[in-house]
């Protein structure tokens, strides 16, 4: 199946459930914003930090222009929400507007308070709190099905775009490496150090709001018509490998195909929403697995458990 432009949106007849969902999801990520908020404006921004994404690019502009950080925020989250809708169409750029709009509003907000969360100076505990809080601001989001627009957002239109047979983990990791880099010149190399401390936290928080402590392994059951492409998105954008078998529905008695993978939390959440993306009627089950044994990135290696 061949890549197509943004295809125009089907037009939905709101229900009340809709609403309630809606405001719902609208008082969630209004703490999810403030989470992220007071990160930036209460513990970022007083002790001279940097992070990666959007948030990082916005930090090292700040040095350079007479702006406040909410008001360059907002231009640049409005910049990649406007660029997402033409490119890849409202469906995607829906994830992204409630978030574009609420997270630099909550940073006016807090600017406005002068309000520094830490007494002291150590940089090492303040880029630990920045992961703990943007963690749980993405963790949250996630939950609810919806992105902060920042470097996960720039990393999906560049590939789209520019990069088609790139895989994603890895243009994202290359966003976020050039800004960490651009960070040590600007700020200096103990600062792109924290920032990389920061990243790897909020990684791990948003993982532990999203599945707890326990599940680093989940399966990912797919039912859908779009078998193909989905694999194609497993194996050359995740790296994992799936299991392929044709169902037939006992109601329906249609046939269709179950997709099988293994992969981390944080994995299935990009995958759902890609399945989402390009099968709106497709089934997905995510089971958390207590062990998996076997050749994988995440797996218990197998060769230990033979019998000597």
């Amino acid at each position: 199946m061949t890549r197509t432009k943004a295809e125009p949106d089907k037009i939905k007849n709101f229900t009340q459930k809709d609403v309630k969902d809606f405001l719902l999801d609208f008082l969630i990520i209004t703490v999810a914003c403030f989470m992220g908020g007071i990160a930036i404006v209460t513990i970022m921004i007083p002790s001279g930090l940097s992070s990666g994404g959007l948030t990082g690019t916005v930090r090292i502009l700040q040095q350079y222009l007479p702006f406040d950080f909410s008001t360059m925020y907002y231009i640049g989250a409005i910049t990649i929400l406007t660029i997402c809708v033409f490119a890849m169409g409202m469906r995607e750029a829906r994830k992204i507007a409630l978030m574009s709009i609420m997270y630099p509003t909550a940073v006016f907000i807090l600017e406005k308070m002068h309000f520094k969360l830490l007494d002291g100076d150590d940089l090492l505990l303040s880029a630990i709190y920045c992961g703990v809080f943007f963690g749980i601001c993405n963790g949250i989001a996630f939950s609810r099905g919806y992105s902060s627009g920042g470097s996960d957002t720039i990393a999906k239109l560049v590939q789209y775009t520019l990069l088609p047979h790139v895989s994603l983990s890895k243009i994202l990791m290359a966003i976020d490496a050039v800004i960490i880099i651009l960070s040590g010149f600007v700020f200096g190399r103990d600062i792109a150090l924290y920032a990389l401390i920061t990243i790897v936290i909020s990684s791990k928080c948003t993982d532990f709001v999203l599945f707890g402590l326990e599940t680093k392994i989940v399966k990912v059951e797919i039912i859908t018509c779009e078998s193909e492409e989905i694999s194609r998105y497993i194996m050359n954008d995740m790296y994992r490998g799936a299991s392929l078998e044709r169902i037939i529905g006992a109601y329906s008695r249609q046939t269709k195909d179950k997709l099988v993978v293994l992969c981390s939390p944080r994995e299935s959440i990009k995958l759902r929403q890609y399945v989402a993306k390009v099968d709106d009627r497709a089934f997905v089950a995510i089971t958390h697995m207590d062990g998996v044994w076997g050749n994988g990135a995440g797996f218990n290696n197998i060769d230990k458990e033979s019998i000597k």
